[in-house]
């Protein structure tokens, strides 16, 4: 790696003067084999060629947009557990991928763009990023529709079974002015995060996992549908 690279990003040159980073925290490395865990959970079956976290991503917003945002949340929550440092992001998640040179470096200027973002918005040290709420708030307005659509049928069967549960989840996620479907992603990830953590978390967001989740799938396809042209909200109206 140019040792004048990381000038880019407002952190000076690395040089011998540089201070040693710091042993990664056990909760970084934690996250990242989780990371690695994801990633390879949903590699495409039909091509030998190698995947890469940018690639994931991507692949991710055009099949599913539910698991694309939860992964881009994991991956701020590493990017400050690495605390924005280019130089922990270089040798923590690019240094070691097996990719060639060019692959990444765009690898690198990708973290580093999401580092960036989360700068500009002020959440550096908690929040999401904007991108992925508007995509929460155009499913939110997907839902809202399917819940008055004929199309809806089967999603509303669905909802109405996790419907019950939203009152207490509110207010165990101290979130009583957020959108239904915002507060299914938010008890979505903080499951997640209790796996990494490797404790139970709290039951009353964890029993309503195998109610969400089936909620947001069915969200997440009808999305895509609409997105690709394949479904027309409106037929049968």
């Amino acid at each position: 790696m140019d040792r004048t690279f990381f000038a880019l990003f407002g952190h000076g040159t690395v040089g011998p003067d540089t201070p040693r980073m710091a042993k990664p925290h056990y909760r970084v490395m934690k996250i990242e084999c989780y990371l690695s865990a994801f990633e390879v959970k949903f590699l495409p079956l039909h091509t030998n060629k190698p995947q890469y976290t940018m690639d994931i991503a991507q692949n991710r917003r055009r099949e599913n947009i539910a698991e694309y945002i939860l992964y881009l949340w994991q991956i701020e929550d590493l990017l400050r557990a690495l605390q924005f440092s280019p130089e922990a992001i270089w040798s923590q998640l690019v240094a070691k991928r097996d990719a060639d040179p060019e692959h990444k470096q765009e690898i690198f200027l990708w973290y580093m763009e999401l580092c960036n973002l989360l700068r500009e918005e002020g959440k550096e040290q908690n929040g999401h990023l904007d991108h992925t709420l508007h995509l929460i708030a155009d499913l939110q307005n997907l839902h809202l529709q399917l819940m008055q659509l004929p199309v809806g049928e089967e999603y509303r069967r669905r909802f109405a079974r996790l419907m019950p549960a939203l009152p207490r989840l509110r207010e165990v996620l101290h979130k009583p002015d957020t959108s239904d479907i915002e507060l299914c992603f938010r008890a979505l990830y903080a499951v997640m995060l209790y796996r990494i953590k490797g404790d139970g978390g709290n039951r009353a967001v964890t029993d309503t996992i195998e109610l969400i989740s089936p909620v947001i799938a069915e969200l997440s396809k009808i999305f895509r549908q609409v997105e690709r042209g394949e479904i027309d909200l409106f037929k049968g109206e």
